[in-house]
């Protein structure tokens, strides 16, 4: 995607992330890179990114696994994103406040009516795998 694409996704990303709902959690997620189907960002873990234990929490990642694989997808010529039909993510290794994890969202296929994409977040000092995911998608109609 061109610099204009990616310029697109961060309008459209900071007007999601500035909304009284569940989209405000991605507020310091930022867009480092998106391409035909593709999307990579980052997030420097902060206190409200975690859990009781001080790590990044799974209901957390379970947010950024759906929200930027579905803006990833977007980038695709598809109709409109609908409802998570299923939602897998294995939990590989904890992240701590003041580590930076990188999110790659890529769609695997988009269909007529279903798209499957694969996630990984990633210790973006280290590389080391946080947790990998696979999201399917409905695509509804425009």
């Amino acid at each position: 995607m061109s610099r204009n694409g990616l310029k697109f996704m961060e309008s459209l990303f900071k007007k999601l992330v500035t909304a009284k709902d569940i989209d405000r959690v991605l507020e310091n997620v930022k867009i480092t890179n998106v391409g035909e189907g593709s999307l990579q960002a980052e997030l420097l873990l902060a206190p409200e990114h975690q859990n009781k234990r001080g790590t990044l929490h799974g209901g957390m990642t379970a947010t950024l696994v759906d929200m930027l694989s579905t803006m990833a997808l977007m980038t695709h010529e598809v109709g409109v994103p609908g409802v998570t039909v299923d939602l897998h993510i294995s939990y590989l290794k904890t992240a701590t406040t003041g580590e930076t994890v990188v999110i790659d969202c890529n769609t695997l296929k988009a269909g007529k009516s279903l798209a499957f994409l694969d996630i990984e977040l990633k210790m973006k000092e280290t590389g080391k795998l946080i947790a990998k995911a696979s999201h399917t998608k409905h695509i509804g109609s425009v």
